[in-house]
């Protein structure tokens, strides 16, 4: 007899009515309509045409679009998140604000993928997946759609993981690629990146500060253990940057495409530089949370010691 299929969010009958529209979280709607304002085209809205290619060498050409296409894998992930997520903001009845600030999410997402991806192009051709198969580990999803369809996880761990831990994460670093890049269309598209993740950062902040109150201890716990476990093994191992993953000729070989990308000025950054910032990061989300009754422990890793 074959076995039952888990069930997930959607397997449960739905109940759109009556529609709630009216703000409940003032926080989050006006992060809606600022996203609503804030519209940009990545194919209108980034100067393409002051990319001078014979500034830079082949090699460096080629590492830059092995990083920007990078990205826009990410990125591709990043768009599947937000349906996933409106269907459990339906599920289970939440504030009108978080399905209409996630329809633009939406948007920003596919739009920092195309952003990302007409880089790669317009660098000298964008690549669909890694040069070596195993660097696949680090790049693949992080289960958030599992995550967010998961009726016996709390839909705040979700998004406590995502938001304020990977995109927190996420941000800290495009906000210091705007302060290495020197190329005027790789300081563009980053630029442009990081103001919509200003606005994603605040939405899952505002989102727990608004819900925090109403967990269990034992969901209090959950979401603890889902934000350590997208930093422990999903960021610390290299899903944002190639530096923090597993040494093997497939990372060695990302890494080797961040440095010659840095060294262009074409928007990436190196290890060296780019340690003290996630340590930060870290750390400020660790005392953000402390007030959640959190306790976030001492993260390792051989190339950041213990912080």
């Amino acid at each position: 007899m074959a076995q039952a299929s888990e069930a997930t969010i959607i397997d449960r009958p739905e109940q759109r009515f009556p529609l709630r529209l009216a703000p409940e979280i003032p926080q989050i709607r006006k992060l809606f309509h600022a996203s609503a304002k804030n519209q940009w085209d990545p194919r209108t809205d980034i100067d393409w045409h002051l990319l001078d290619l014979s500034k830079y060498t082949e090699e460096q050409l080629l590492g830059a679009r092995e990083y920007w296409s990078r990205r826009a894998w990410a990125e591709y992930g990043a768009i599947s998140e937000s349906p996933a997520l409106q269907i459990r903001f339906c599920q289970d009845r939440l504030e009108p604000d978080l399905q209409l600030f996630f329809t633009i999410r939406s948007q920003e997402e596919a739009r920092h993928a195309e952003a990302c991806y007409l880089m790669a192009e317009n660098l000298g051709g964008y690549i669909e997946e890694p040069f070596v198969s195993v660097y696949q580990s680090s790049v693949a999803t992080h289960g958030v759609r599992k995550m967010a369809l998961d009726p016996n996880l709390p839909l705040e761990a979700t998004i406590a993981a995502l938001v304020c831990g990977a995109e927190e994460i996420a941000f800290d670093v495009f906000k210091h690629l705007t302060e290495v890049a020197t190329d005027p269309v790789a300081i563009q598209v980053v630029r442009a990146v990081m103001r919509d993740e200003v606005r994603h950062c605040a939405f899952g902040w505002a989102f727990m500060d608004h819900r925090i109150k109403s967990l269990t201890a034992k969901q209090i716990g959950e979401v603890e253990e889902a934000v350590i476990i997208m930093i422990r093994d999903v960021e610390m191992n290299g899903y944002h940057s190639a530096w923090l993953a597993p040494e093997n000729p497939a990372s060695a070989q990302e890494v080797r495409a961040d440095r010659l990308t840095w060294e262009a000025g074409l928007g990436a950054t190196v290890e060296e530089l780019e340690i003290p910032v996630f340590i930060e990061t870290v750390q400020r989300i660790r005392r953000r949370m402390l007030p959640w009754g959190f306790e976030l422990p001492i993260f390792e890793h051989p190339k950041l010691g213990a912080f």
